[in-house]
């Protein structure tokens, strides 16, 4: 029975609330962090429950003057509540359960968002400039930071790629459904005949790594400096400003050379080469997670085509859930949530499914 863990919760939520601001906690930044994200879950968490008990004291209040009451008028008045207050009892039940399930912590994480023109030319970096727009405009309507840390430029126009940090509320929670291959098909300016052509473009999300995620030895980093180039190569400063940071142990390279700074460029880098070491490890931990629970909305393929986005249809699909929606401009416009909260929606039925007898 779901009420038999409310108890448990306003316990744990009391004990939290004390931590919060004890200054041991305060003064240890891992485990402020920790514990400053389970606060924020479990009061909400309380609220609702909060909000399911005076509903149900509200229902069994009801249905007693339904026992009691002789009152016509009184009886219709307490018979038309016990139904709305029933229906509203089942809902924020579903509710309850759905935030009962325990959360993956990278949610509340920013990101790391990568996009690289795939098979396309030309049209395939329009497309990724495309994507970039898309998502720069989702992240202004969300109240979220974005900042280039490094891309190279198509010849057309677009990128060959781009690399770009989102900052806020529970961004990789939100971001990590966009993980995968976006395909699109249109008619190419590049086109004289008018044929409709399909081009794709990767999409990578990271959950941006903090420093006490992973300890880094910098004898293990090679630093290389070089110029930043513009479009077609050229130089657009004189100094040896850009930063390619290599991990030797792995292998993995992280560069910057969107800031006039040494050190800011620097700094970039290696918040990139920190969270793709601990997407490195992440992802081998969410592998293991997905031997057990097989989820298509949420299993971050990097090879996995996950939407399509047709101009003369006007057409945006996303062949995770089979959801069509005919609104490509408005999503491309950042309208992105009519297809985010459809996939978080499925994600949570799927794992609220295999919690089975859990609640």
């Amino acid at each position: 029975m779901i009420e038999e863990k409310f108890g448990i919760i306003k316990q744990r939520f009391r004990e939290v609330s004390d931590k919060i601001v004890d200054p041991a906690i305060i003064n240890d930044r891992k485990k402020y962090v920790d514990i400053n994200r389970e606060y924020k879950e479990l009061s909400g968490l309380v609220k609702k429950i909060e909000e399911y008990e005076l509903t149900k004291a509200q229902l069994e209040e009801a249905r007693q003057i339904l026992k009691d009451e002789t009152d016509k008028e009184m009886r219709e008045l307490a018979k038309s509540e016990e139904a709305e207050l029933a229906d509203r009892l089942e809902q924020l039940t579903e509710e309850i359960k759905l935030m009962l399930i325990p959360k993956d912590k990278e949610d509340a994480k920013n990101a790391i968002v990568e996009i690289r023109a795939g098979t396309g030319g030309d049209e395939a970096s329009i497309f990724a400039g495309d994507l970039f727009k898309m998502y720069s405009k989702y992240a202004e309507k969300k109240g979220w930071k974005v900042e280039i840390v490094d891309y190279n430029e198509g010849t057309m126009g677009g990128f060959k790629e781009i690399i770009f940090n989102v900052t806020g509320d529970d961004v990789y929670g939100t971001l990590k459904y966009e993980a995968g291959v976006h395909r699109v098909q249109r008619v190419p300016q590049t086109e004289t005949q008018g044929r409709v052509h399909t081009s794709a473009a990767t999409v990578m999300v990271l959950p941006e790594a903090e420093e006490f995620d992973v300890q880094i030895d910098m004898k293990d980093i090679r630093k290389d400096l070089f110029m930043s180039s513009g479009p077609g190569g050229q130089s657009v400063n004189t100094t040896y400003s850009a930063v390619r940071l290599t991990h030797i142990p792995t292998g993995i390279v992280a560069q910057c050379q969107d800031e006039k700074s040494q050190h800011k460029n620097f700094e970039k880098a290696l918040k990139v080469l920190r969270s793709r070491l601990y997407e490195m490890e992440y992802r081998k931990r969410k592998e293991e997670e997905t031997k057990l629970r097989k989820s298509m909305v949420s299993s971050g393929d990097r090879s996995a085509k996950i939407r399509t986005y047709n101009y003369p249809q006007g057409r945006v699909t996303d062949h995770r859930i089979g959801l069509t929606l005919y609104d490509l401009q408005n999503i491309l416009n950042g309208d992105l949530d009519k297809i985010i909260e459809p996939l978080r929606i499925a994600d949570n039925a799927e794992k609220l499914k295999q919690a089975g007898g859990y609640f």
